[in-house]
This record gives structure tokens, sequence and C-alpha cells, in this order.
């Protein structure tokens, strides 16, 4: 008895049927997709499950056996729905709890717009999850951490240009003009900062920050105690904090601090100010480690 390939082609060759019974079910395949995307984040690209969808279509043409009584389109459609569902597997690397948890969220939030006519807020979710808003954030973290989107996913369809999420991410090796600017500000403040330290705060932050000089070679350096030199570092980062935050935030009002004390840090954070002009430091910053002090 023929099988249903042999009878599709009479006496042609077995590749010549076998390539005819897949082009001739090739719409069962995007019938599948269809049924299976339902199921599936808007972001799990269809192109991807047909071609796996595809691929399940051609190994059930090479396994069916019409002898068994069993339709080729029924024996077909569970081919290709399970190649489907081993591809998304395969490309996805949330857990299968985080997966369940997000289809009750969706359900959920189906329900509510449906009863509210309108979108539900964060605690209406949560209170209907019978969760607490920090569990439900820890969840929407997690859904978002699992989303793995291709370089070449268009992110905006517009007249002139159609733009892919590579286009629109950021380059963490290149500054936007205005982080540039502030950059290069900060950097000259930093830099007049440690020249217009005391002479032994200077030394010890220079010494120990760019020369990688032990506490214990500048203690003997300085002729003091290790713990001094430790007490002059933390003075040191101190002033230099509020000095460059002076230049920004302007003096701080500090109850605390005695007329002496408060006319020094602000007599410092105006040097710093005035140590070059705006001008100077907008241009492109040379490296600290290259300063001589």
């Amino acid at each position: 008895m023929k099988n249903r390939k042999g009878d599709l082609m009479g006496s042609a060759s077995p590749d010549t049927s076998l390539s005819l019974l897949i082009e001739q079910h090739l719409p069962l395949v995007k019938h599948v997709v269809y049924q299976v995307a339902v199921h599936f984040p808007r972001h799990v690209d269809r192109d991807d499950l047909a071609r796996a969808g595809a691929l399940g279509l051609v190994e059930a043409a090479r396994r069916y056996d019409e002898e068994r009584g069993v339709p080729f389109e029924r024996f077909a459609a569970q081919r290709i729905r399970g190649a489907i569902l081993d591809a998304a597997r395969a490309a996805d690397w949330a857990p299968r709890s985080v997966r369940t948890l997000a289809r009750r969220l969706e359900g959920v939030e189906q329900r509510l717009a449906t009863e509210l006519g309108r979108l539900p807020s964060a605690e209406e979710k949560a209170e209907a999850l019978g969760m607490t808003m920090g569990e439900l954030n820890r969840l929407q973290d997690r859904m978002f951490r699992s989303v793995v989107l291709a370089l070449e996913h268009e992110v905006y369809e517009g007249a002139d240009e159609d733009l892919t999420l590579v286009d629109v991410l950021p380059d963490g090796k290149t500054r936007e003009p205005c982080e540039e600017m502030e950059h290069r500000e900060l950097h000259s403040y930093l830099t007049d900062a440690v020249d217009l330290l005391p002479e032994r705060h200077r030394l010890v932050v220079v010494g120990y920050f760019l020369e990688g000089r032990t506490s214990q070679d500048l203690a003997t350096f300085l002729g003091v105690t290790e713990s001094r030199i430790s007490q002059l570092r933390s003075e040191a980062l101190a002033m230099l904090k509020e000095g460059i935050q002076a230049q920004y935030e302007g003096p701080q009002d500090e109850e605390n601090v005695g007329a002496r004390v408060a006319r020094r840090k602000e007599r410092y954070a105006d040097s710093i100010g005035e140590a070059s002009s705006w001008k100077s430091r907008l241009k492109p910053a040379v490296s600290v480690e290259s300063v001589t002090f």
C-alpha cells in the first residue's frame, strides 16, 4: 500500500513528493503560529516562531506514515506546535515560575480593566493578587529583566526613518554634549581643589591616591604616625567634597560649626571658584594622574 507521499506525485521521486507535501501545507505553519503566539508576550518575534514551525513541518513530512490512519494535517500541526514551543523555551531564560506569575498578573490586569473601565493602579493590582507593593515591584522587575530583544527590533516607524533598538541605545563610551561639559567642569574643580589643599593634606592625597604610596611611606616622609596620615586623608577628602559641592550649591549653613571653621571653609570654597575661569574649565580634561601639584 502506497502512503500519501507516494500518492501525491504518482511515480514521482520521494524527494519531489516530500517537497510538494511541505509546500502544500506551509499555510498550516502560519495558522499554528497564530494560535500559539496569542499566549506569548508581544516582544517575541513571530518570524522566529514561523521559522521554527517550518522546521517542524519538514520533520513531520519526513516522519509521516499514512498507514497509522492519522490525517497529515493533524500530525503536522502537533509537530509544528511542538517545534515552536521548543524554540521559545530555548530562547527564554526566565524561570517557569516567573512566566506563570506574569500570566497571572496579565489576567488580573485585564479583569480589573474590564471591571473598572480604566487601567488599574499598582495598588489595585497588588490587592487583587494578594501581594504587597514590594512583592509586586519585585515581580515586575524580574519580568522586565527576563525580556530579551534583538538589536534589530523596531522601536519606531516614521515617515523619514525606521529606528531599531541598536539606533537608540546609549553609547557608554561617549557622553552627550551637556554631560561632557559637566564632566570637564567637575574635573577642573577637582584639580584646583587638590592644588589648594593645605600642604600636608595635598601631599597625602597626591601620594596616596595618585602615586600609590602606602600610609606607612607617607608617615615616614612627613614624620608622623600612620593614624595621623589616616586623619589627614579623611580631613582632605571632606574638604574636597565640601569645597566642590559649594561650587554648585553655594555655602552651607552649619549650626554646630564654629565661626572660624566656617570662614575657613568659605575661603577654601571661594578660592576653588576663583582658581580658573569658566572658559578654561570647559576645555578638554587632562587625566588627573598626569597633573603635577
